[in-house]
């Protein structure tokens, strides 16, 4: 990663190396066994991706708020749903609903071959492409569009990962996965939401509900 940037990527205090290993000791403590997820997790800078005024609580196990009613999410669900993600083997090409802050963006581009992310809110993407480049992630493309209707003319993708809630698992998502792909969504609306793994076969789709989850909802359209 490079450090000849504006942000302070190595931290300090409540952003240390040391603080770090403790949110690790939390995520194994909740069931993350995958040590490549928990060694990414441990070497992303997490106190990059949101406003130096919540620096300090980068490292707690929850979510944090990063502007027009979006949030980071927690770091136990970003690591949760990498790892299923991978569970059946290596990504090439993934594809991300909701760029967000650009975390979980950061955490896949080191652990697939490359990541194609969607946001509809710009001014989230334009700091999440800032966050990304700072970070030396260059295997990230962004696009600035509705998340719903995926990133068509790519061809498919061996893993989708969505970050906001869905009130089902979108058609045009399923129609992007590739056969032996695997997709993790929240699906459901308020309070009752669950984590859903879609795996594509052969022989048609399948669905898993892995446990509860609360994201913010999965909304069509764009803002400039």
């Amino acid at each position: 990663m490079s450090t000849g940037t504006p942000f302070d990527i190595h931290g300090s205090g409540f952003t240390s190396a040391r603080t770090r290993d403790r949110l690790m000791t939390r995520l194994i403590a909740q069931g993350i066994t995958d040590a490549q997820v928990l060694d990414v997790m441990r070497q992303t800078p997490r106190h990059v991706f949101v406003d130096e005024a919540l620096a300090h609580r980068a490292y707690e196990d929850t979510a944090l708020p990063i502007g027009h009613s979006q949030t980071l999410s927690q770091p136990y669900i970003v690591a949760r749903m990498s790892e299923i993600l991978l569970a059946a083997g290596p990504c090439q090409k993934v594809l991300e609903i909701g760029t967000g802050s650009g975390y979980q963006t950061a955490v896949l581009a080191q652990l697939v071959g490359s990541v194609h992310s969607i946001e509809r809110i710009k001014a989230l993407q334009d700091k999440a492409r800032d966050r990304l480049k700072a970070l030396g992630l260059n295997n990230v493309r962004l696009r600035h569009a509705d998340g719903m209707q995926g990133w068509p003319g790519e061809g498919e993708y061996d893993g989708i990962i969505g970050t906001a809630a869905a009130i089902g698992v979108p058609p045009a998502l399923i129609d992007l996965l590739a056969v032996g792909g695997r997709m993790v969504l929240p699906v459901g609306a308020g309070q009752g939401q669950s984590l859903v793994l879609v795996c594509k076969t052969l022989d048609g789709i399948t669905q898993q509900t892995i446990e509860p989850v609360h994201f913010v909802p999965m909304l069509g359209g764009v803002v400039g």
